[in-house]
């Protein structure tokens, strides 16, 4: 009878945690949008005052709780986080690879919750 109590108590635990980290997941996929808007502002130079406090206090806390921002040029494309939105011309690459990020991707733990949206380049010949 104990075992059966341990293996319920185990058992509810990780329902719990399971059901936490699928609501931070929620929370965090859409507060997407703003960090896009955010960093779009910052790109345009657009980000000033209070505005640009909230904002980095903002990147903070999201950073702080596990969301992760990824996709940067120049790296293999990964059909698993990324998401081809264009093809370029065939260029001197050995693999497919991401040339241009039109959307970044975010990660929460190894969770995607949004794929990098790419440019893609294919090696020359394939």
């Amino acid at each position: 009878m104990q075992a059966e109590y341990a293996n319920y108590r185990k058992r509810v635990e990780r329902d719990r945690a399971v059901a936490h980290e699928n609501a931070v997941a929620a929370v965090l996929s859409e507060l997407l949008a703003l960090l896009d808007d955010i960093d779009r502002a910052e790109e345009h130079g657009e980000l000033t005052g209070g505005f640009k406090a909230v904002a980095e206090q903002l990147n903070s806390i999201t950073s702080r709780i596990g969301l992760e921002k990824y996709g940067t040029a120049g790296e293999a494309f990964d059909p698993q986080i990324h998401e081809a939105l264009m093809h370029d011309e065939p260029s001197d690459v050995a693999v497919a690879t991401a040339v241009k990020i039109l959307q970044s991707g975010y990660k929460y733990k190894e969770r995607v919750l949004r794929p990098a949206r790419v440019s893609v380049t294919e090696p020359t010949g394939a």
